[in-house]
């Protein structure tokens, strides 16, 4: 016990090092916290503080790296773009009609740059060739349409 209290500091960097190296193991960004409040402890060791000091050092830091750093963190760790594939990225985007689609028939729309079977989402509309459309739901290799309101000038 009295060499720990000679060697406060090379405890906490131990501390530190070993909770570091756990947490490469984990990802959970909770033993890299703990780590960060070693690092206060070791500090304070170095400033000759006394023990009860340099726990609350170590716990506050670490509380404080847990509630208000890590989530943070975390967000930028697990977030990222979302992955969208397939016909499901179409939806929300505007194409033109090329072909007038009604509810008695399918037309057909340029919609990314490739040319789709569309039929409106209201079957008693009917949407004229040249008119922008938005797509809301694909059905198979068919887009589902309603037109985008324009302002008239």
């Amino acid at each position: 016990m009295d060499w720990l209290l000679k060697h406060a500091w090379e405890a906490w960097l131990g501390l530190a090092i070993v909770l570091g190296v756990a947490e490469m193991f984990s990802l959970d960004l909770i033993l890299i916290m703990l780590a960060a409040g070693a690092v206060v402890g070791m500090v304070a060791a170095l400033l000759d503080l006394h023990v009860a000091i340099q726990i609350l050092g170590f716990g506050t830091a670490s509380l404080a790296a847990i509630f208000f750093v890590r989530p943070s963190f975390a967000k930028r760790l697990h977030g990222g773009p979302s992955l969208e594939v397939g016909h499901g990225k179409l939806v929300g985007r505007q194409g033109v009609v090329t072909q007038e689609i009604s509810g008695l028939s399918a037309g057909r729309i340029k919609l990314a740059g490739e040319f789709w079977t569309a039929e409106p989402y209201d079957d008693t509309l009917s949407i004229a060739s040249g008119e922008t459309v938005e797509v809301l739901a694909i059905r198979g290799a068919t887009a589902v349409v309603h037109p985008v309101a324009r302002l008239e000038i």
